[in-house]
């Protein structure tokens, strides 16, 4: 048995692999209601096609201004509840699991999306177009942005309550597991790094963790017992004075204690202008320290684009879960080319692709050749 095909299971839910889909922001919400549509069920249906062991979606917001653009998905209303469960029976017909990534993006919210085309990129929307004040650790901008308004004790309070609120509906809409995206400069980030917060109040200082070690645990009550928590974190801040990843190891152990069960590794995104190379498999020692220094599991995320590269993560014990995400965007079905690669018996297969598999080992049996 291969490790990318081992089985993992968090709680009560096993994953067939541990070759998951990366969160990725699509943009994609274009009457910009938050509501996803028959395009998003097509896009995270094929990835489950494909043999991902899990799907984690895009950054989807908890309240309106905690959206990246206009165009993000929303979880913060009863209608976009009722968007999303087609998607998640989308996926679970073809028989995959699907998590929500909830989101605040904090002051790096409310900016033009930049696709192909797009007239601007990395400039924040102004609010006769539909963009807003957003919301920070400080008044202190990312980047060109415009300057967030800092955040006062009852905002970040709200912040939490909103996280365990867009739960209870992630809950309802039928996903598997729930994400927090604790990373990449957004406002869980953001307060937690003494880079971007210097406050002085109860949510500075030592109290920097306060907001996302709060949420994960408001987030625990709302979802009960069963369902499976992953926090994203950016485990080295790469930025002067940021966190690295034995500060994020420390960290781990708190999350771990309010019931999350899977840390999900990447790194940056906290300043404008950071300067780090993207060699393959650049954020895996992260995640291994986190996993061996903070007793928790962890998947790697990065650059991870190949079978034997992602099994080799797996292997050294350096992640639990491989993420992978540009190379499934190339390739929905990089699970069933991964799992013939790697001649795994016991990967997930679409029986009705037979005519593409034939002669390769698809659950444990060999694919007759038809006649």
């Amino acid at each position: 048995m291969t490790a990318l095909f081992t089985p993992l299971t968090l709680r009560g839910t096993t994953f067939a692999n541990r070759a998951w889909t990366s969160p990725m922001c699509m943009y994609a919400c274009e009457d910009r209601t938050g509501r996803v549509t028959a395009w998003h069920r097509a896009h995270y249906a094929q990835f489950a096609l494909g043999g991902a062991g899990l799907v984690v979606t895009e950054a989807t917001a908890v309240l309106p201004e905690g959206r990246v653009t206009p165009q993000d998905a929303g979880l913060w209303n009863d209608s976009q509840t009722a968007a999303w469960a087609t998607v998640t029976e989308a996926v679970h017909a073809v028989g995959g699991k699907i998590a929500v990534q909830l989101a605040h993006a904090g002051r790096k919210g409310g900016k033009y999306r930049g696709l192909p085309g797009d007239a601007h990129r990395n400039r924040s929307v102004p609010v006769e177009e539909g963009g807003w004040s957003t919301l920070g650790a400080s008044d202190e901008p990312f980047g060109d942005y415009a300057p967030p308004r800092s955040a006062t004790g009852d905002e970040l309070d709200q912040v939490v309550r909103a996280f365990a609120a867009s739960a209870r509906r992630a809950v309802e809409a039928g996903f598997d597991a729930i994400e927090l995206h604790g990373a990449h400069g957004y406002l869980l980030h953001e307060l937690l790094s003494p880079v971007t917060n210097r406050r002085e109040d109860d949510w500075g200082g030592g109290g920097r963790e306060r907001l996302l070690v709060a949420a994960a645990a408001a987030v625990r009550v709302a979802i009960g017992d069963e369902v499976p928590l992953l926090v994203r974190v950016s485990a080295e801040d790469v930025a002067p004075g940021g966190l690295d990843a034995h500060d994020t190891a420390r960290l781990a152990r708190r999350l771990r204690e309010v019931g999350v069960d899977l840390v999900d590794c990447s790194s940056g995104g906290l300043v404008a202008g950071a300067d780090y190379s993207e060699e393959p498999g650049y954020q895996v020692p992260g995640a291994a320290v986190v996993r061996t220094e903070g007793g928790v599991p962890t998947a790697a995320v990065g650059r991870i684009t190949d079978a034997w590269q992602a099994e080799q993560v797996l292997r050294d014990g350096s992640a639990d879960a491989v993420m992978i995400g540009r190379a499934m965007l190339r390739d929905p079905h990089w699970a069933r080319h991964a799992a013939a690669e790697l001649d795994a018996p016991g990967a997930p297969v679409e029986p009705r692709y037979y005519r593409a598999w034939r002669g390769t080992v698809l659950d444990g049996l060999t694919v007759p050749t038809p006649v």
